[in-house]
Order: C-alpha cells, then structure tokens, then sequence
C-alpha cells in the first residue's frame, strides 16, 4: 500500500511533468505598460485581464508558476467572503458589509465563466456551500443568516434534519448557499499563465525582484538578471514581502493544513452527504471538506500560527492524522480510509479578512493584492477586475472597501 505523501500538493505532484510550463529567467532591460509580481492565481488572472485589454504586462514569479500558496490551496471558488456578514457589517456597515458579499458572488461566477470561456481545464464543477453549526453555535449562525436575508442576499436556512438527509451530518442547522465551484487551482493558473501569452504577456519565472522604485513617471523594478522600466507594478504576493516592510504589520503570518484521501469505493460513498456539496463547520478555526471529480474528500483546517521550518514536517504529519480523526467523527463509515496526501498551504490574514487590494499612498505607481484565505480562490478575479479598473485610471462603486484606507 502506497505511503501518505506529506508535504506535496497533489495537484502540483499529479500533473504530468511533460506538461508543466518552463518559462525564461528574466535578462537584460525591458520597458512593459505594468509588471505583476507574483505568479499565483492572482497575478496570472491579472496578466490575462491586462492583456486582453491591451496593455503589454510582465508578470515575475520567484519560483515557478502557480507552485507557491495557489498550488497549495483547497481549490474552490467561494461564493462569500471569509468574514461572516455580521462581523463585515460591524467593522463596516451594513451596506459595506453587503457590497463585499454580492462582489464576491460575482467574483466566483466571473471566474468560473472565464474559465469556461477559455477552454482551461482544471476540473471546474459548480456547487453548493453549506456551513453546518453545532448545536452552541447554531444561534450566532442563524442570526448571521438572517442578517443576510435582511440585507437581500440569496440564502437558506436549513434545518436539522434536511442537512442529514443531504449531507449525511449530524448538525443543529445551517447555511447554504448557491454558486460557489470547484477547481484544480494549479492548472487554472497554469492555463490563465498560458492564455496571458497569446494575448503577449510575458512571463519570467526564476526571476526574483530585489527591488523595486516608485517614482513620478514611472517605476524601476530591479532584478538579479536586469531591470524593468513600467507605467505601473502590481504586487500579488500574497503577503506583504520584505522589500514592503511597512506594510508586514497589517498579516497575520498563518498556515492551514489539508489532507486528500484515496479514493472511496461505492459503498462508502453512499453513506456520506451529497457530492455537490462543499461543507465548512462552525468551530473556530472551522474544518472543511469537499470532494474531488475522482471521488476523493478532500479536508481542510486547523489554521494557527505560521510554524517554524524546521519542525513543519512534523506538524504536517500531526494535523494531517487530526484532519483525518474529524472526518471519522462525523462520518464513521470511513473507518480504514487513508490519506494518500497531508500538505500545509500559508498565507497573511488581515484583520478583518478581506483582502487589500488597490493604491497605497505611500507607494507611488504600486498596486497591492494582498491577504486572503486559501480555501477559496474567489479573491484572484475580484482583485483582477479592480487592478484592471485602478491601471485604467477607473473604479467602481465599492473598490474602497478593498483599499489601504478602509
């Protein structure tokens, strides 16, 4: 019997090698309308958005495309925010804390319908959210759902027994929601990084950025291999990195830690819930759980602290065994199951969980997407639709609530 393989990505280690992309080093002098720091999702869904409008981008990755946090991630398109409503309308209001769901839903839908439309083949399949509460935590969720409602968002309450009817779960009562997707978030950032190329982007793995100069006219991006003369710089890094130093305090710097099981034979699959469902609990940190095409569960959670290099093995291992005892808790037909991959995926969580994404004034001709969870790639096409409008000199009604300012 094949042993789990930790620390991997399985949709990085199950994609033919003959088939992963090898771009140049970056070398010499170049000018480009906007250069992209970051080659995850993020920054390739950008290139594509830039290119497609006609503007020459250059995206710079430090390692290989889509191998860094996007590769790492739990593949899904989310129709909500991170935050729960009521915590976005305590922070900001009600009408805030609106704009950021309905710009999310359509955040998901516009990613899955780019994909479509572009012919990348990453597994895409729609889906149905449900966060499930345990009975202690069932008022505060009900509140938050009525909330929505209130506010005129499309959602349902569902009752004890119809989440055991369809999800196989033993739950107080929960939320569902419509629209969300499933993906393999290493091909669709490969695919988006191949169709920013027919539309002549240029992209440049390998290619680390040790500096990078504002100025009034233009911004000066200095590399190991050369420099990059550019109208604009967009960084998509996920978190802010050290040439950004004062910019660090606003991430938390946290990891999650995901599991992939083989896959399950039939009579184990019908006695768990519905597979067009994505379901997420309501402990703090929550735990998550999805399917795959190829009937796998795939289990995500425990977030803490970003852990020390030196003893993530270890922790991988723990939490991979920790993912795998929850999903026997609440489903024992599982009993025997195995997990064929335990990996950890990092990122920089914002103090209100929203991703910052626009201008900052102390960085003249910068634009930041930064922050964000890693369960959900939904955040890649919102901040792709707002650096788009920022590069074109526009905004739309909203952009604020993502912005340095808020």
């Amino acid at each position: 019997m094949p042993k789990t393989r930790y620390g991997v990505s399985p949709w990085i280690h199950e994609f033919p090698r003959s088939r992963r992309p090898d771009y140049p080093r970056f070398r010499g002098e170049m000018t480009a309308d906007v250069v992209i720091i970051g080659g995850g999702l993020t920054g390739c869904a950008t290139a594509y958005a830039c290119a497609a409008a006609g503007l020459k981008p250059v995206l710079l990755e430090n390692d290989r495309i889509g191998h860094d946090s996007t590769g790492r991630s739990a593949g899904l398109l989310l129709p909500d925010p991170v935050p729960s409503f009521r915590d976005l309308v305590a922070a900001h209001g009600l009408r805030s804390a609106r704009l950021a769901f309905t710009t999310w839903r359509a955040g998901a839908r516009d990613g899955a319908a780019l994909i479509r439309r572009l012919g990348i083949a990453c597994a895409l399949e729609p889906l149905d959210v449900l966060v499930a509460a345990e009975r202690e935590h069932e008022k505060a969720l009900r509140r938050d759902h009525d909330a929505r409602l209130a506010a005129g968002l499309d959602v349902a309450w569902l009752a004890q027994k119809q989440i055991r009817t369809g999800a196989k779960l033993d739950a107080a009562g929960g939320i569902r929601t419509r629209d969300g997707f499933s993906i393999d978030p290493y091909r669709a950032c490969v695919g988006l990084a191949s169709k920013a190329i027919t539309q002549r982007a240029r992209i440049f793995e390998r290619s680390a950025v040790k500096k990078v100069r504002g100025g009034q006219k233009a911004v000066e991006i200095v590399l190991d291999g050369g420099t990059i003369q550019a109208g604009t710089v967009v960084v998509a890094t996920g978190a802010a990195t050290p040439e950004f130093a004062s910019l660090q305090r606003h991430f938390a710097r946290r990891e999650t830690y995901l599991a992939l099981t083989d896959p399950l034979p039939a009579v184990m699959r019908r006695q768990l819930g519905d597979p067009s469902l994505a379901m997420c609990d309501s402990r703090t940190p929550p735990r998550r759980l999805r399917w795959t095409p190829d009937d796998r569960l795939l289990l995500g959670g425990g977030d803490q602290p970003e852990q020390p290099v030196r003893s993530r093995d270890a922790v991988v291992i723990q939490r991979t065994g920790d993912l795998m005892y929850g999903l026997l808790t609440m489903y024992p037909a599982i009993a025997g199951l195995r997990p064929a991959y335990g990996w950890h995926a990092s990122y920089g969580e914002t103090a209100d969980r929203l991703m910052y994404v626009g201008a900052h004034r102390n960085f003249p001709r910068h634009l930041f997407a930064l922050g964000g969870a890693p369960d959900s790639a939904t955040g890649a096409f919102v901040a792709a639709r707002i650096l788009l409008r920022a590069i074109q000199g526009g905004t739309e009604k909203g952009d604020e609530l993502f912005g340095w300012a808020r």
